[in-house]
């Protein structure tokens, strides 16, 4: 009876991260801040902590951008008439979206592991490109301001 209830709870937990590694991998979990958090002061720091944005390796992200539109507007971007192949892959399409989006760019100024980075906040609206799959955004490319 208790290696049942022990087989059963590995399963729940193990069933459970995998799930959590789906979220935290999603473009909307990764970008999207709407309606933007209003955390003035200190942003980026708190919303890549928050949501645990980092490299493979623990290391830094150079730069990550939020953006503060309804995730509905973001997957319109995928019916979009601007298409192009994305840069250094050319066999993969890459969608912009016609009009501009409110974005904060965050941008690192200290630190190299994960969780010890700083980071400076750039608020901005400019146009974006991702990358579309079943008409849903999956990948956030860059911004175009």
């Amino acid at each position: 009876m208790i290696l049942m209830i022990i087989i059963f709870l590995l399963l729940l937990f193990w069933e459970n991260e995998i799930y959590e590694e789906e979220v935290a991998s999603t473009i909307e979990h990764l970008h999207v801040d709407y309606p933007q958090n209003d955390i003035p002061v200190r942003y980026c720091n708190h919303m890549i902590l928050q949501r645990i944005i980092k490299e493979p390796d623990n290391i830094c992200k150079k730069e990550h951008v939020f953006i503060h539109e309804r995730p509905q507007k973001i997957n319109n971007v995928c019916t979009s008439p601007k298409k192009m192949a994305c840069l250094n892959h050319s066999t993969i399409l890459c969608f912009q979206s016609e009009t501009r989006f409110k974005m904060t760019v965050c941008k690192l100024i200290e630190g190299i592991k994960y969780p010890a980075c700083r980071y400076h906040i750039s608020p901005i609206e400019g146009f974006i490109l991702v990358t579309c799959d079943d008409m849903r955004p999956v990948n956030f490319r860059r911004y175009i301001e």
